[in-house]
């Protein structure tokens, strides 16, 4: 999920009508008439995922030449995204990126969705992974170099926003990786994308943590699952795989010591 200052970022940009945070284009946006306007307000005004979707919809249909089409369509797999349906939150991030080829936030939703939805043995794994693996390392570039979106966003915000967009593509790297069984790289990229986060995300910790078991690393597997069982805010499924993998990572750490 997008963190939380991400997301005021992205809306607050929206209702302003100026460049969201997640393009590395120059060009500001603008209305081209208060329809326009009041239409990108239903979007940002929707309660939940399937009224933003419907909102997001019906702007990209009544304003074919809006300056505002990638927002809009990244706004709808952002939603998507919320529901769980990677599929259609892929499908409309590309339809983003087609719009602006610099929004590097649909290029991180995709690598992630990407990288979430490849199977071991899918026919395509290494099209899908090698697409996954590019867009994280362009995103990457485009974040590195890319100015504030607003003056009256700090620099600290903004530097700690950055480090919150290179975390997902790490992850992105990361998850690719683990689909290879490349523990090792995984547990590298998982590992970066952790340190750079503003939030820990419990989920990624456990893949983190299961990545460093299978390269031989029970101790900081160990330590990063304490993490997770220690969290009031991880849910129980998740500590429940915490759980089980610190059985396992007190498997391997007695094995090594024999």
């Amino acid at each position: 999920m997008i963190r939380p200052l991400i997301r005021t970022l992205l809306f607050a940009a929206l209702a302003a009508c100026v460049v969201p945070a997640q393009t590395a284009n120059p060009k500001q946006p603008q209305p081209k008439s208060q329809k326009e306007v009041e239409a990108l307000q239903a979007i940002f005004n929707a309660e939940n995922p399937d009224a933003r979707i419907a909102a997001a919809k019906d702007f990209v249909t009544r304003f074919a030449d809006t300056d505002f089409k990638a927002t809009a369509f990244y706004i709808g797999a952002f939603s998507y995204q919320q529901k769980g349906d990677l599929e259609n939150a892929i499908v409309w991030a590309e339809q983003a990126l087609e719009a602006d080829p610099k929004f590097y936030g649909a290029m991180l939703m995709i690598a992630n969705g990407l990288a979430l939805r490849t199977q071991e043995f899918d026919l395509d794994r290494e099209e899908k992974l090698g697409r996954a693996e590019k867009l994280a390392k362009q995103a990457m570039e485009l974040i590195n170099s890319s100015p504030k979106p607003r003056p009256d966003i700090s620099d600290e915000q903004w530097e700690a926003t950055k480090k919150d967009f290179l975390a997902q593509a790490h992850e992105a790297l990361g998850l690719a990786a683990l689909v290879r069984k490349n523990y090792a790289a995984c547990a590298s990229e998982l590992s970066t994308a952790a340190s750079l986060a503003q939030q820990q995300d419990p989920t990624l910790l456990v893949r983190l943590a299961n990545c460093q078991i299978h390269s031989g690393k029970p101790d900081d597997a160990l330590a990063v699952l304490d993490k997770v069982l220690n969290d009031p805010n991880a849910v129980a499924q998740v500590k429940n795989v915490a759980a089980q993998l610190k059985v396992d990572a007190n498997k391997k750490k007695a094995e090594a010591a024999k």
